[in-house]
């Protein structure tokens, strides 16, 4: 049996595609950030796979979706830079990093001193040696406390967006 091809039929179908392509097309809803995890002796760095109890100073942590553990990092930078490399994942539903300005320890960072790293301010090209050994960003969440370190320590205050891809890189 053969159906006659109409305006209406191809109406219908026409319409039908467009409904399809739109249901496609239309963003997922976004998914709460997880709530940030406290170190524990199982918390490796993701870049140099060493316990971050080992290292001093503030540390971070990146939740991919549909993992239920971070991804943790020894060093502030290593944050930065897993977000701007291309070859890991970009479904990131939460960073965190370690507010300095709520910690008593500069060694081991106070549970709970934890900060969205899209909130913190950022001292960069201080002084401040990081548990890597080298030169490293200090998140705090109230700037107030960020310019006062700056203030002893050198360096710049910056808002997340605006740490330098170049600062990032540099040893």
């Amino acid at each position: 049996m053969r159906f006659p091809i109409t305006s209406r039929t191809t109406m219908a179908c026409l319409l039908l595609v467009s409904l399809l392509t739109m249901a496609a097309c239309t963003p997922k809803e976004r998914v709460p950030a997880p709530l940030p995890q406290e170190i524990s002796l199982d918390a490796v760095g993701h870049y140099c796979s060493m316990n971050l109890v080992e290292h001093a100073g503030p540390k971070g942590q990146i939740f991919i979706e549909g993992r239920s553990q971070p991804v943790w990092f020894t060093a502030i930078k290593q944050v930065f830079a897993y977000t701007l490399l291309p070859e890991e994942p970009k479904a990131i539903t939460g960073i965190y990093v370690n507010d300095m300005g709520k910690s008593k320890s500069w060694d081991q960072p106070d549970t709970g001193a934890w900060i969205a790293a899209q909130e913190a301010w950022y001292v960069i090209d201080s002084d401040y040696v990081g548990g890597m050994g080298a030169e490293d960003a200090v998140p705090f969440g109230d700037k107030a406390e960020a310019d006062s370190f700056a203030a002893k320590h050198g360096g710049q205050v910056v808002a997340y967006a605006d740490v330098p891809e170049e600062y990032v890189w540099r040893q």
